[in-house]
Order: structure tokens, then C-alpha cells, then sequence
């Protein structure tokens, strides 16, 4: 079978398990191009916070759908998905191996599984927002009367989610849940998942968060809000731009700001773990030593000797 043939490989787990450095092996061993499904990665000047790798430290491998948005843009899983399926395409035209990475599990499958999303409408999102905005409590609360597996599934904190649960429903009468289908993919794709321990994952998370501190994380933020950040839906929540900014504004100060970003990273990373773990294809490999060639090792395995159940 040649390089263009075999299956589409993706590497999944929570943030600061080691998916870059072994999609980088990979790559390097299979003849592959890197197609990133982080979704906070998407945006130009968002790197030190989101752990973008510099091109000096991408080995020359290629690497696609990075740096596509700006901070004012919002990210979009339907726009994303036809972009992420063109570059697979354009990958194995080339005779390469497509290796998607990223933490982003709903992105992951938007490009690989056979999904569709639904439109949204301004007028309904822009009543639905200000709704969500005056009582996220209670709008959450309608959203388990109508949805309880979607409530199940979205925190009250996340209002965008919320959001677009409820526009969902209210656009297509059909429940948010519902929009998620069973497992299919579109095409052969091997799914390789790194799982650390908790504990040890919580260490690297609060190591990682001092590090991009140290490396100029807020500097990055106070340039980013000259190019608009605070008027991005999406970029200015993300997990430590958030807190970085109200460390800016005297809100916080930035001990708390740190403290705050390294929280809500590991819950993020729980809630990453939970998502990837509901998908029974996932071939895990644990990654908690923090050896990056055993990982590689186990991974050429696996993707010699066992064949993706769509082969």
C-alpha cells in the first residue's frame, strides 16, 4: 500500500501530554504533513500562550491550518472542516501521510468523521447572546429542560457553548445532543490518543503555565490587544488571555492571574480527557515518563500492526 493510501492518522489528548513532539516523529518516519486541530492555535500572534511550535522547531515538516485567523475572527468548526478536508486531500495528492494534532476533539472529528453543522442565523445568535449574557445560570438551566444531554456535556460557565446549543435547537427544532453522531469516519483513519496521569499532568500544566509566563506570555497579550483581542468572541476567552487581561485592567493581580490560568488549564484538560475518552477508536499510549521516543516507538507499532477499524 503506498504513503497516499494509508489511513489518515490523528493524535488526540488533553494539553501537555506530548502530541506536537510525536506528531513531529511521526511525520518525520511516515512521510507526513501536520494539520493542526487546535483551535485556539488558529490565531496569528497567539503563540507563546498556546504552545505554537516556531517554524525553527517544526523540522522543516509542513504544517497546515495554523495562523489563519485573526483575533477579531471567530472560529468556525463548519469553515474548519472543509478547510481541514481540502488539506488532507491536497496532502495525499502529494503522496504524503495527512497526521492531524490537536486538542480541540469536536475540530479532530469535524475533519475525519462523517458530520454536518448546522447554520446559524445573526438575528437569532445576537437575542440568544444577550439572553445568555444577562442570566447564564438560567439560560443554562432551560438548555438541561430541553437538552439534558447537551447540558450534561456544557458547563454554565461556557456561554458560548450555551449559545450555540440553543440557537441549534431553536434554528433546526432538533436537540444539540443530537448533532453529534456516532463514530463513522469519511475515509480509513487511525486514531492514536497519549494519556498522562493526573498528577503528573497537573505538574507539567503548572510547569507549562510558568514557562510561557517567563517567556513574554503577557507582553504577547498587551500586543495582541492593540490588533483587537478584547473584541474577539472567541480569542480573548481563551484559557490565560482571559486572565491576562483582567491582570492588565487591575483586576487581578498576577500571582491570581497565573493561579487562575493553571486551574482552569487542568479542568480544560479533564474535560479534554473525558471528550476523547467517549470515542471507543482511540488506540492510547501512555506518555506519563515523558519519553518521547518510547511514545514514537509504540506508535510506528501500533500503526504497523493494527489496522483502524475503517480499513
Amino acid at each position: 500500500m503506498s504513503t497516499a493510501e494509508q489511513p489518515t492518522i490523528t493524535i488526540a489528548g488533553a494539553t501537555a501530554t506530548g502530541k506536537s513532539d510525536l506528531a513531529l516523529n511521526l511525520a518525520e518516519h511516515l512521510g507526513g504533513e501536520i494539520i493542526n486541530t487546535d483551535s485556539m492555535q488558529f490565531y496569528r500572534g497567539m503563540d507563546i500562550g498556546t504552545a505554537k511550535l516556531p517554524v525553527t522547531q517544526r523540522r522543516g515538516i509542513t504544517h497546515h491550518l495554523i495562523d489563519i485567523l485573526d483575533v477579531r475572527e471567530e472560529a468556525n468548526v463548519q469553515t474548519f472542516q472543509q478547510q481541514a478536508r481540502d488539506a488532507i486531500a491536497d496532502i495525499r495528492a502529494r503522496g504524503n501521510r495527512p497526521i492531524l494534532v490537536g486538542g480541540s476533539g469536536l475540530y479532530v472529528r469535524a475533519a475525519t468523521d462523517q458530520m454536518e453543522f448546522p447554520g446559524t442565523d445573526s438575528t437569532v445568535r445576537a437575542r440568544i447572546e444577550a439572553e445568555v449574557a444577562a442570566d447564564r445560570w438560567g439560560r443554562h438551566r432551560h438548555l438541561q429542560e430541553i437538552d439534558p444531554a447537551a447540558a450534561a456535556k456544557i458547563t454554565p460557565n461556557d456561554s458560548r457553548r450555551i449559545v450555540r446549543a440553543l440557537e441549534v435547537i431553536e434554528l433546526t427544532g432538533r436537540s444539540f445532543s443530537a448533532q453529534l453522531p456516532e463514530y463513522q469516519a469519511i475515509e480509513p483513519t487511525l486514531h492514536l490518543g497519549l494519556s498522562v496521569e493526573r498528577k503528573i499532568l497537573h505538574e507539567r500544566i503548572a510547569a507549562r503555565v510558568k514557562i510561557m509566563w517567563d517567556q513574554g506570555w503577557v507582553d504577547e497579550v498587551r500586543g495582541l490587544l492593540d490588533r483587537g483581542l478584547a473584541e474577539g468572541r472567541t480569542a480573548s476567552h481563551a484559557i490565560g488571555y482571559a486572565q491576562i487581561q483582567q491582570y492588565l485592567a487591575g483586576e487581578l493581580d498576577i500571582g491570581d492571574a497565573q493561579e487562575q490560568t493553571t486551574i482552569r488549564t487542568r479542568q480544560f484538560a479533564r474535560r479534554q480527557d473525558t471528550w476523547f475518552r467517549r470515542d471507543p477508536r482511540i488506540v492510547w499510549i501512555d506518555a506519563t515518563n515523558g519519553d518521547h521516543e518510547a511514545n514514537t516507538a509504540r506508535a510506528l507499532e501500533t500503526v504497523a500492526n493494527t489496522p483502524c477499524p475503517e480499513c
